[in-house]
């Protein structure tokens, strides 16, 4: 603990290096840290809001698949706040829509119950994925701005360099510390970002793909019952 909180820039102390840093290359160290702070705040959120989306789909698809009467399980779970439970109620809702007037077209039907609830899984997936694209940024651009730290510090190297005429590891090792330092924060922040991207990409894909299945199933059911409907008869839920 003492060597972190060290000011001496000479002892690799990462509070000493910021401390020696040029006001620029503070700046970007600054930005970097707060990047890094965001980014664990958006990994931390996500992973808690895809396991509850598991769970929720789990818990809902079981009792789905238990019941035999749709149109019960609508007033019971048709109201819960997780993206499948919204996926059924919007095929729910536009069976009720397309089936509840004088003529029934089947075949209208079945498109916009497709339609509608494609809409529905894509902007599940859009709320889900709200903020996958900050963590794509802060992966991508980090290390630059890292670069640009580091940069900047060895230009501050070579300027003392010139006004002190010495090129002795004593007067260009601090700035070259400080610069690359700032190299180091960026990776600090790229890198657990692009993890989690990649990480999360994959686990919304996965939740993508099981709404997907849940809705092409329960389209299957809701065509079978326009199938078994009398003729001039309406169909049931």
């Amino acid at each position: 603990m003492d060597w972190f909180v060290n000011l001496d820039a000479s002892t690799m102390s990462p509070l000493g290096l910021f401390m020696q840093a040029d006001w620029v290359v503070k700046a970007v160290m600054i930005g970097l840290l707060l990047a890094s702070i965001w980014t664990w705040g958006i990994i931390l959120s996500l992973r808690g809001r895809v396991a509850k989306v598991r769970r929720a789909a789990d818990k809902f698809e079981h009792d789905y698949r238990k019941s035999d009467d749709i149109d019960a399980f609508h007033r019971l779970h048709g109201d819960e706040d997780h993206p499948v439970a919204r996926v059924f109620a919007a095929g729910v809702t536009e069976w009720r829509r397309s089936t509840g007037g004088r003529m029934l077209d089947k075949e209208g039907t079945r498109e916009r119950l497709a339609t509608t609830m494609g809409a529905a899984v894509a902007l599940e997936i859009d709320r889900l994925s709200d903020r996958l694209n900050i963590l794509a940024t802060v992966g991508a651009v980090a290390p630059f701005v890292g670069l640009f730290g580091t940069v900047w510090g060895i230009m501050r190297s070579f300027t003392a360099i010139a006004s002190e005429q010495n090129t002795s590891l004593a007067v260009v090792a601090p700035g070259i510390a400080e610069a690359l330092f700032a190299t180091a924060i960026g990776l600090f922040a790229a890198i657990p970002a692009v993890i989690a991207y990649n990480r999360f990409s994959h686990g919304i894909d996965r939740v993508e793909a099981r709404l997907n299945r849940f809705a092409d199933g329960f389209h299957a059911t809701l065509s079978r019952q326009l199938d078994s409907a009398p003729a001039g008869g309406k169909p049931v839920l």
